[in-house]
């Protein structure tokens, strides 16, 4: 183990993270090989496994979903495993499987909304595109590679105040023709379409050249704002960066799992699709992490054991208290920027804490010497939900929802604090380096 990390070395490499994920694919690959070279060995699902104790694995699906795994030397069954959660994916536009439009001579793609994405910041941004493409390479077999353009390549352009003087008072959004990106105009309005799986097949070309590419078969392609992360505030107080929601979590728990103790054991699952649901194979509502539950315990008895004495943090964002929106949030639990991170707490259960995890997670936050705040939605508003409820009621584990409070959630470019992202990051590694006290304190003495 080495020390923790800087408040200055944390925010560097957060800003490094995030510019170099646009896609949960690009996200994924990058913790996987920061986790490979820290020691950590691959697994692959269609393998047998022979795990070891006093050694740390990985082992992703779907190119969008990991699981990171230290192998702790104490019996699993006294020190259970300490669990962080959190998502890959953010809200954004997908590419269409049959995209190509031409309107007058502008050649546009037409775009799905991924997740409940707030779409007026996505007017007059440069844009990018990024994610995954599979082809047929020349020897007639199947292979994905992922792909960024990593340059402005569409715009979606607003309607001018003149076309509509009612645009600052009643505009909406159509999502099926109002925000269509614009890539390219045409030689003429009868020109024929530009293919998009032959762009991306010439891109492939051009940044990949020794790939056998023979045809571009399919494509799981998004746009993203190609603006990078910046300190925002005449002191630099804050971070400003599309996806925070949730790529900040999940550089969290991947450099915190990085200072796990060897000696118990500690767990990182970054999952796919929790913007939709989590519904889906590589999700947190389908079965990976039960799987790998699964092959590490194969006794049924020993499992249930094994996670009546774990706890899974669930790391995602949380609404810190708006100036211009105060009224938004109860006046008891508005969370402010830079004052630390967050307990959530539902009655309803779309947050997993209860009275128990949140009082280990305050123990270790006061280890660390880590101020601590609590969220509470205003009780004639709803509020979002997270990976927590979900993990807790297909595993069984004791769940906490926590999280850095930040601004504009689900924007194309949100805002957080510059200290709450390193004080999370400290208390996680409290949660994963300290044998004392052990998890299975939460089973308080009746």
């Amino acid at each position: 183990m080495t020390n923790p990390l800087s408040l200055n070395d944390f925010n560097t490499g957060l800003m490094q993270f995030l510019q170099g994920s646009p896609t949960p694919f690009h996200a994924t690959s990058n913790l996987a090989n920061r986790l490979m070279a820290a020691g950590f060995i691959p697994l692959y699902e269609g393998d047998s496994w022979q795990l070891e104790p006093g050694k740390r694995y990985l082992v992703t699906r779907n190119d969008s979903s990991v699981i990171a795994f230290v192998y702790g030397k104490a019996p699993l069954v006294a020190s259970g495993i300490r669990m962080l959660g959190a998502h890959t994916d953010s809200p954004c536009l997908k590419v269409k499987p049959r995209a190509e439009l031409n309107r007058r001579g502008y050649f546009q793609l037409g775009v799905e909304v991924y997740g409940g994405a707030l779409l007026a910041p996505w007017y007059d941004r440069d844009l990018s595109m990024a994610g995954r493409v599979s082809y047929r390479d020349k020897q007639g077999q199947i292979a994905s590679v992922l792909l960024d353009f990593s340059r402005a390549v569409a715009i979606i352009p607003s309607l001018a105040i003149h076309l509509d003087r009612e645009a600052n008072n009643s505009r909406s959004i159509n999502a099926q023709k109002d925000i269509v990106p614009l890539v390219l105009q045409l030689p003429s309005e009868d020109a024929a379409l530009p293919d998009f799986r032959s762009l991306l097949h010439a891109e492939l070309r051009r940044q990949f050249p020794e790939l056998p590419v023979e045809q571009v078969l399919d494509y799981e392609i998004s746009f993203y704002d190609t603006q990078g992360p910046a300190f925002i505030g005449l002191e630099q107080d804050f971070i400003a960066s599309a996806r925070l929601d949730n790529l900040l979590s999940c550089f969290i728990g991947l450099e915190s799992i990085l200072q796990a103790d060897n000696e118990v054991s500690s767990l990182l699952i970054c999952t796919d699709h929790e913007e939709v649901g989590s519904a889906s194979c590589c999700g947190a509502k389908g079965p990976m992490l039960q799987q790998f539950l699964e092959r590490l315990l194969p006794d049924v008895d020993q499992r249930v054991r094994v996670i009546e004495r774990s706890m899974m943090i669930s790391a995602d964002n949380a609404h810190g208290i708006h100036p211009n929106f105060m009224d938004k949030h109860d006046e008891n639990h508005g969370p402010l920027l830079n004052r630390g991170p967050v307990i959530k707490v539902n009655a309803n259960q779309r947050y997993a804490t209860t009275s128990e995890t949140s009082a280990l997670f305050r123990l270790f936050c006061g280890q660390a010497e880590v101020p601590v705040q609590a969220f509470v939605a205003r009780t004639d508003m709803g509020c979002g939900s997270t990976i927590g409820p979900i993990v807790a009621s297909e595993v069984g584990v004791k769940t906490i929802d926590v999280g850095c409070p930040t601004f504009a959630m689900h924007s194309i470019r949100e805002l957080a604090g510059t200290k709450d992202g390193w004080w999370l990051y400290k208390a996680v590694v409290a949660f994963y380096r300290y044998a004392n006290p052990p998890i299975a304190l939460v089973s308080f003495p009746r």
